[in-house]
């Protein structure tokens, strides 16, 4: 909203600020983490009333999550309205790519607070059926597909871009918004399988807003897209502050989420801001590159996907608990333990993903 103000910069200098997309990011940051940090307390209060005994604890799991019973979740709504009232007020809002993170942010949300609210209330202990939450996934994800693609320059905008390879592209036609949508849906539910430790998910989510929001910056600008031979990508720019809110409300989040969590994110957080970092991914062409970047979150998919296919196949267990920081509990490391060095995991995997940038 405050981007307009760019446009008087020549009768008042001052407003040529709002014209820079990096200080409107570095304000979008400040924002988000002010709004989460002033009214999470309030949010933790209010949820911890409504919700009773707050996030089911699974039965089966580490013998230290039982403390864990009472604990609110639905953190989440901290995240979203941060980012919302951030990215509302720092984005330039006529542009298409802000718009389809915001859809997939929002909807994701709402399918995820859908789905915690059927577990705090006791209707479901599993929340909406599978089935259903896919469908409904992969629709968001699809209205979110057609407009990069509608934003996006001819056979250009249904093209899957190679990291390491400058010159290669492959055009899918409608086919990309097929892959696209699996991308956004697949990132959704890989940090949804995430979140299940104090700080788990949300640093390394705030990680890979980082990356992708150095590359959003990069592909949307022509001088550095060239120099680094990047496909550029008009107005993808714009991400950049949607990336910085992200890492603001994420930051504000911490300070409630980390051990001992006054509160869990739950799939209200997790599966948008998943989401969210699929759908800009795609929008900036990094797609095969979120596969290196969210590697934490890739492994901790297959894990699961390992899990249950040799449990199905041969009825024995690959690991001793999936997804896979369960499995390191079971083996003796403390939550900290598994929570940090997934961290220190996922920078390097970010600093791995970001040197595809120059190396083509």
């Amino acid at each position: 909203m405050l981007a307009f103000l760019g446009q008087f910069g020549g009768d008042v200098p001052a407003f040529n600020v709002f014209r820079y997309i990096t200080f409107r990011t570095g304000s979008a940051m400040i924002t988000s983490f002010i709004v989460v940090f002033l009214f999470g307390p309030a949010v933790i209060a209010t949820l911890r009333i409504r919700q009773g005994r707050g996030q089911p604890i699974r039965a089966d799991g580490p013998q230290t999550h039982f403390k864990k019973a009472g604990t609110p979740t639905m953190g989440g709504l901290m995240i979203l309205t941060g980012l919302i009232v951030s990215i509302l007020l720092w984005a330039e809002l006529a542009n298409l790519y802000v718009w389809a993170v915001l859809l997939v942010t929002v909807g994701f949300g709402a399918i995820g607070f859908y789905d915690d609210y059927l577990k705090v209330t006791k209707q479901s202990h599993l929340g909406l059926s599978g089935k259903a939450r896919l469908a409904c996934e992969f629709v968001i994800a699809g209205i979110a597909l057609a407009m990069i693609v509608h934003a996006g320059t001819g056979s250009f905008a249904t093209s899957l871009a190679f990291p390491f390879v400058k010159s290669l592209l492959l055009n899918l036609g409608l086919f990309y918004i097929v892959l696209g949508a699996f991308v956004v849906v697949g990132s959704g539910n890989a940090v949804n399988l995430t979140d299940g430790l104090d700080g788990l998910a949300i640093v390394p989510i705030m990680i890979a807003a980082s990356a992708f929001g150095l590359i959003a910056y990069l592909a949307g600008n022509v001088n550095f897209s060239n120099y680094l031979q990047i496909h550029y990508v008009a107005g993808t720019g714009e991400l950049a502050v949607v990336c910085g809110a992200v890492i603001g409300a994420g930051l504000g989040f911490l300070w409630f989420n980390a051990p001992p969590a006054a509160i869990f994110m739950g799939d209200t957080g997790s599966l948008a801001l998943g989401g969210m970092v699929g759908t800009i991914a795609v929008a900036t062409k990094h797609e095969l590159v979120l596969a290196i970047i969210g590697g934490l979150f890739v492994i901790e998919a297959l894990s699961v996907i390992i899990q249950v296919a040799s449990f199905k196949l041969t009825g024995k267990r690959v690991f001793l608990m999936a997804p896979i920081h369960h499995h390191f509990e079971k083996l003796g490391w403390t939550e900290s333990q598994v929570v940090v060095r997934f961290w220190i995991i996922a920078f390097i995997l970010a600093f791995v993903g970001l040197s595809t940038l120059k190396l083509r």
